[in-house]
């Protein structure tokens, strides 16, 4: 859930702030996001005050070091979110509350619970709670009808023991997910104080009311001669009043003078008071339980009132957070649309306490600590994979180029057929015909062996453009739609590649560029991956212009080497849909070496403009001219980042607000199981899609172990991408590394299909007894409760995982390689 954090003791700090940052990174390490808006300094004992008339001046805490004052502030907030930060402004709590709940974090969804605290120091009785800062902060979301909890740690000893704050943090983290899980109805906020004391996690949570006491001893105030006062830091000023919290003796009160002196006054309480109230009343007030080492929560309405009706224990389930978490997870997605989504999935699947998030690989315990790490290829640490294949998991193999390389897949699948021609992955795959080209003079001699090309390009002679048989033409390594042509004779083609050559650049960037291409594995991203048998290029090498010129995007010289070209394949066209032509993009995931899973809800990707088959008259066309100008690639490119993005926020409805009155972006995505088709149409695009992939990974992994090499403690996800066309026969067309979620699921459906398979990948590499980690991540821990309890658990789990999608995930490929 989304947690908005503020306090009244400012940022992390040793002297006056100890225990805020250990709580938020304890929240995140329970799977929540959370946002931090606090005080820029001290500001205890203000109640839910606002500064009126005061131009509120935020500024930017970044974080450093746990129990460290490293962190730093600064004037301008980052211009991204990689980075953790705070926002500290120079008011109180309650109006720290106020803008981040409608001024700040609106970007991360609305705020479920707002957390003021944690108070160094405790917050019970009536005397504490009627002044006390953190209450107020909490408060103040009550009254902006928030769910709210005042939290403070009570402490006995100011020389903190870090374990004992990291229990605490655990305790209380639990102890708000209870309390979000059983919230009552009657009650506008909870008070929550914690003891800071040994074995805090074992000690039992109770509802309590708030002490009604009072001063007794006179004034809270000092007296002192004005010109000895100097302007005190205010965190100065607090330790001061925080020294006096264990002295339980009066004092010896304040001479009383006469008439009026001029004479300046310090805050210091005597609270002798509180603590003689506390020992004096009968069990059940909240300074009671926090006198006898108990958790104290106190349900309290927007108006100071106890809630009557609670009490007694708060019967709290076993948790494994005291022992070690069974492995550790370094969560860094390259793109801030997955990221979330895979932390959710986490969280959903996965106990709580089962796993630590970390923020780097210097953060493990030991190098051979459980170890798992999810983000873009570039940052994975192979290395350490490779030095600790039991205990480290990744989310990438390192080489796959068989797969993910338009040309090297060509190869891959004809070898397969060599050898196994009656597969069926012939009827599934197009004739593919390959070859590679530095310079367009020098085509004719790359296509001496193109025989298909050749003799389509005979059969086409003398046929009007619409009559043809068109071909489709795909640098080997480019993406996005980059590059992509289409042709039906040998001139169209030579043109192509003269474009091309005559919009090359300076040889300056042309050397820069080819850099790209020595990598050995380059994913479908255009990012270079380790190299093994770097290929040379030539020094002015072919380059691209724009995609029939919509935009200025090209593509890297190194993608316009390798090319292959296929039959055009006419798509099975919708009329509900518009008759635009679509493709169907399916997510696949490999587990080790080698299982293959296939996702069963596979998205429906259309194009912007209705379809128009190839050499048909354009807009471009003349009157006169025989042949067009310029084919409109608009209709044949089903790419969703060719898409105009939605101007409104999708809507939650499926089937109707995806094909009625949508935004361009949503009438271009639908689930595959909502397109308007007969159910054994469905069922069978799902079959072939399965038998597909089944035989697609098998050839992978049988024909060239240097191109395709899955390891044991790897896992990764792939984006298969297959058309179909106007028989229902399935075509696969590409397959895709780090496939772009953000844009497949950028409406509410397809955001559906990617958590939903996000959730299939954690429950499928990580759970039960077949998880890398060997369940200890999945299934609960052992002492957790008598075998009816777990039974009735993993029943409940099962359920959950169903709704959730994990079931969706269909085993089309379990192949032993040798490697396990």
């Amino acid at each position: 859930m989304h947690i908005l954090v503020t306090n009244d003791d400012g940022p992390p700090s040793n002297q006056s702030s100890p225990y805020i940052h250990s709580f938020v990174k304890t929240l995140q390490t329970a799977g929540h996001t959370v946002s931090v808006i606090v005080p820029h300094q001290q500001r205890s004992w203000i109640g839910k005050a606002h500064f009126a008339a005061q131009v509120i001046k935020p500024t930017y805490f970044r974080p450093g070091s746990l129990h460290q004052d490293d962190g730093t502030t600064h004037a301008k907030p980052l211009q991204s979110d990689l980075d953790e930060e705070w926002v500290l402004v120079d008011s109180t709590p309650a109006t720290a509350a106020q803008l981040g709940l409608f001024h700040f974090f609106q970007d991360r969804g609305p705020v479920d619970l707002v957390i003021s605290g944690p108070n160094y120091g405790r917050n019970t009785t009536s005397v504490f709670s009627l002044s006390s800062g953190t209450i107020g902060g909490a408060m103040e979301a009550a009254v902006c009808r928030k769910r709210a909890i005042a939290l403070s740690y009570a402490f006995f000893s100011r020389n903190h023991d870090p374990d004992i704050i990291a229990a605490a943090s655990r305790m209380s983290v639990k102890l708000v997910e209870h309390l979000m899980n059983h919230w009552d109805e009657g009650v506008d906020l909870y008070s929550v104080n914690v003891p800071l004391i040994a074995g805090v996690e074992g000690k039992k949570a109770i509802y309590t009311y708030a002490l009604q006491n009072y001063w007794q001893t006179g004034s809270s105030f000092t007296e002192i001669e004005a010109k000895d006062e100097e302007d005190a830091d205010p965190e100065e000023k607090e330790m001061a009043i925080r020294e006096q919290e264990g002295k339980r003796d009066g004092g010896d009160g304040n001479e009383k003078k006469r008439g009026h002196q001029h004479r300046h006054f310090t805050w210091t309480p005597n609270f002798s008071d509180v603590y003689h109230s506390v020992e004096t009343s009968e069990p059940g007030n909240d300074g009671w339980a926090v006198k006898e080492g108990l958790v104290s929560v106190t349900p309290l309405k927007a108006n100071f009132m106890h809630v009557p009706g609670l009490q007694g224990e708060l019967k709290l389930s076993p948790t494994p957070s005291s022992k070690q978490p069974s492995f550790y997870a370094l969560i860094d997605y390259e793109d801030t649309y997955t990221h979330p989504i895979i932390l959710d999935a986490l969280s959903a699947l996965l106990p709580r306490g089962s796993y630590t998030l970390i923020s780097s690989l210097h953060d493990l315990p030991s190098p051979d600590s459980p170890f798992l790490q999810v983000s873009s290829y570039e940052s994975l640490p192979f290395q350490h994979l490779l030095d600790h294949p039991s205990t480290s998991l990744v989310n990438s193999y390192v080489i796959r180029k068989a797969l993910i390389r338009k040309h090297y897949l060509a190869h891959t699948i004809h070898s397969y057929l060599v050898k196994n021609p009656s597969s069926d992955l012939k009827d599934h795959v197009p004739v593919t015909v390959d070859f590679e080209l530095d310079y367009a003079e020098f085509l004719d001699e790359a296509l001496l062996e193109a025989y298909e090309l050749h003799e389509a390009f005979a059969r086409n002679q003398g046929k009007s453009a619409s009559e043809r048989e068109w071909w489709i033409l795909k640098p080997g390594m480019s993406d996005r739609g980059q590059g992509i042509r289409l042709f039906s004779t040998e001139q169209e083609l030579h043109t192509i590649f003269q474009q091309w050559e005559d919009d090359q650049p300076s040889s300056s960037s042309s050397s820069s560029s080819a850099s790209t291409s020595d990598s050995d594995e380059v994913d479908n991203n255009g990012k270079p991956q380790p190299s093994t048998s770097p290929s040379p290029i030539s020094s002015s090498p072919l380059t691209t212009t724009t995609l029939s010129k919509p935009s200025s995007d090209g593509i890297v010289t190194s993608q316009l080497r390798h090319f292959i070209a296929q039959p055009y394949i006419a798509p099975l066209l919708l009329p509900q849909c518009n008759n635009r032509k679509f493709h169907l993009r399916t997510y696949v995931l490999c587990i080790g070496a080698l299982r293959v899973y296939v996702y069963n809800e596979s998205l429906a990707l259309f194009a912007d403009p209705p379809y128009r088959a190839p050499g048909t008259q354009t807009e471009t066309q003349t009157e006169g001219e025989e042949e067009p100008r310029e084919i409109d690639l608009r209709p044949h490119l089903t790419n969703t980042c060719l898409l105009p993005r939605p101007q409104t926020p999708p809507s939650s409805s499926p089937l109707n607000n995806s094909l009625h009155n949508p935004s361009p972006q949503q009438k271009s995505i639908i689930p595959l199981s909502l397109l308007p088709l007969p159910l054994p149409s469905l069922t069978s695009l799902q079959t072939q899609i399965q038998t597909t992939t089944h035989t697609l990974f098998l050839a992978a992994a049988t024909q060239n172990p240097t191109t395709f090499q899955p390891l044991p403690n790897a896992f990764e996800v792939f984006g298969l991408d297959f058309l179909v066309d106007a028989r229902s026969t399935v075509w696969l067309l590409e397959v895709n590394a780090f496939p772009d979620f953000g844009q497949s699921g950028s409406v509410d459906e397809g955001r559906r299909v990617v958590e939903g398979f996000w959730r299939g990948v954690v429950g499928c590499v990580l759970c039960g007894e077949s998880g890398f980690f060997g369940g200890r991540g999945g299934g609960g821990e052992e002492g957790n409760g008598n075998d009816d309890e777990r039974k009735e658990v993993e029943g409940t789990e099962k359920e959950k995982e169903k709704e959730k999608g994990l079931w969706e995930m269909i085993k089309v490929l379990d192949l032993d390689m040798g490697k396990r």
